[in-house]
């Protein structure tokens, strides 16, 4: 055994997944793992369906038991915010006055709901939803309430909202674009998530933004919003679902290149020799798509976590997989993988339990979606990673095979 340190940063399912590789690879040194959080670290999906309607327990969110910690050697310290990094002292400031010095360093940060400089944004019937302690004044909340708006497009704001509807409360979502999830998915597959919220009883307010909160409703709810063209809709609660945005100041304060996260490259290395980024706030290098990805799916979290454990111990492995990313809002379940793109054509496929969704670039497989038909998921992520040509025809008629799709675009004729 050698004395070296390796610190990770962060209390997120990234986090959790590089300390468990690093043991299963067989580091057997010090491993410290820091969370300003005052819980181990914990995965985030739930918190806007089964923990927010009060179906999982607190402990099942847990990315692994309290007792792996202990029993895997690992010094977890929760409560405790990283304040500063000193690259070239290799060494981090905790807030509770702690230095720790490392050998190589693992920053999983995360991110952080937006709250939007909007007035009323601050009062207290308005919830954010990203950690369980947000999840939690919500939960609670929801119990005394009987109205919600719910402002925002993307994945939070339709699972918050879906799960509170799921409660009993009469919600409203107010969306910026025509549909729900567009900015996502495109308006085609956003409009039947629209449907599907209105067809459980929720009204969805298209093209509209919150411009404020507002104290008193106009009946007897505790409050309610204005919105951009001056309507007002009451609402005993308010969620704002406006996104999260990478919590990158620990790295940009030592100097480490940040643009829409900490930049690293395909091995999720930082310009600093030694320093990592996996998770939410990784903003990385992708071969496959010769950008830089920034990507906040569960997905991403475990795998990045485990790819850059692996590579502090040396290894030099790209991470390159096709992004993956799922939800639950009410009874349908659904599934993604690649990425789709406003310049992609969009084919769906009806199932007859749902459909399966294909996005196309010159008739290429980008990217792939299936709602409530969870047989398609292998077939449809073969087809996304081997950017297969597709006959669209082929790919809309149910009787084909969707794992054959690929190979009739290129059969010969005859």
């Amino acid at each position: 055994m050698t004395d070296r340190t390796f610190l990770i940063v962060g209390g997120g399912l990234a986090a959790a997944e590089a300390a468990k590789t690093l043991r299963a690879e067989g580091y057997d040194d010090r491993l410290v793992l820091v969370t300003d959080e005052a819980r181990p670290p914990y995965e985030r999906p739930p918190l806007t369906k089964a923990y927010l309607r009060g179906e999982a327990a607190a402990d099942t969110l847990l990315a692994q038991p309290v007792s792996f910690y202990e029993d895997a050697r690992i010094d977890l310290r929760v409560g405790a915010r990283a304040t500063a990094l000193d690259l070239a002292q290799r060494r981090v400031r905790l807030s509770d006055g702690a230095t720790i010095a490392f050998d190589g360093l693992v920053i999983a940060t995360g991110a952080r709901a937006i709250r939007p400089a909007i007035d009323g944004a601050g009062r207290p019937n308005v919830h954010l939803v990203r950690t369980a302690g947000d999840a939690d004044r919500l939960r609670d909340a929801a119990r005394h309430a009987g109205t919600a708006v719910v402002a925002g497009g993307g994945w939070i704001a339709a699972e918050a909202a879906a799960s509170l509807a799921q409660l009993g409360l009469a919600v409203t979502l107010v969306v910026p674009g025509e549909e729900v999830l567009e900015r996502h998915l495109g308006r085609e597959i956003g409009g039947r998530f629209s449907r599907l919220h209105e067809a459980h009883g929720m009204r969805v307010v298209r093209r509209s933004r919150v411009e404020a909160v507002t104290a008193r409703g106009v009946r007897r709810s505790a409050g309610g919003v204005r919105l951009a063209g001056g309507d007002h809709l009451d609402a005993d609660l308010v969620v704002l679902g406006f996104g999260a945005a990478p919590v990158t100041e620990l790295g940009a304060a030592a100097g480490l290149e940040v643009a829409r996260g900490i930049v690293a490259d395909e091995r999720l290395e930082t310009a600093a020799p030694g320093v990592f980024v996996a998770g939410d706030v990784a903003d990385a290098w992708h071969p496959r798509y010769g950008v830089r990805l920034r990507s906040e799916h569960w997905d991403n979290a475990r795998r990045q976590g485990r790819t850059a454990a692996k590579n502090l111990l040396g290894r030099s492995e790209a991470y390159d997989r096709v992004p993956y990313f799922f939800s639950d809002q009410f009874e349908l379940g659904m599934e993604l993988v690649g990425r789709p793109t406003d310049d992609a054509d969009v084919a769906i496929r009806e199932t007859g339990t749902g459909y399966v969704a294909l996005w196309l670039r010159d008739r290429h497989a980008v990217a792939a979606m299936h709602a409530d038909t969870w047989d398609a998921r292998k077939p449809m992520t073969a087809l996304v990673e081997s950017g297969a040509v597709v006959d669209r025809r082929a790919f809309e008629d149910a009787s084909v095979p969707l794992d054959a799709v690929g190979a009739m675009a290129v059969a010969p004729a005859g």
